[in-house]
């Protein structure tokens, strides 16, 4: 089973429209028995809370249900069990590699650095610009990229 989990700073915004995108796509692909999709937080400050309203009209506008998206800080139990750490910008990056084991920095990565010519490109949070549509097309553009190398390198 593949882990995947998406973080970002509150788990609010970004990262729970990757965890439901995802899951959607992972779905359509036939491979939910194969690979896992989860979202956290690195801070503490939104805990408890569902999905900001603005991410959560995003998603519904694209069919996608946020009802049981609920802000989780992350643990050293994701740092240990995921496969995969995928992040929306530069601030999020330093904060995990801060917080996790030395073990399981390596698997942290930039949304965008997957993408050839993209490295380093940010997705910003929409919790201070409301441009949850932006966040949707960044998202649209990374994700496919991060399924094709998942199953590629574990030959799905």
């Amino acid at each position: 089973m593949v882990k995947v989990l998406f973080v970002c700073l509150g788990n609010i915004c970004r990262s729970p429209m990757a965890e439901a995108m995802f899951t959607k796509m992972v779905a359509d692909a036939g491979l939910s028995s194969q690979i896992t999709v989860a979202s956290a937080a690195t801070s503490t400050e939104e805990q408890g809370n569902p999905a900001h309203p603005g991410a959560q009209a995003e998603m519904r506008k694209h069919g996608l249900d946020p009802s049981q998206l609920i802000s989780t800080p992350i643990t050293r139990a994701d740092f240990d069990n995921a496969d995969l750490i995928i992040t929306m910008d530069a601030q999020n990056v330093r904060n995990l590699k801060r917080m996790a084991p030395a073990d399981d920095t390596a698997k942290i990565k930039l949304a965008y650095d997957i993408l050839p010519g993209h490295q380093g490109e940010e997705i910003p949070d929409p919790w201070y610009d409301h441009r949850f549509d932006r966040t949707y097309r960044q998202l649209s553009e990374t994700l496919p990229a991060w399924l094709d190398a998942i199953k590629a390198q574990y030959q799905l």
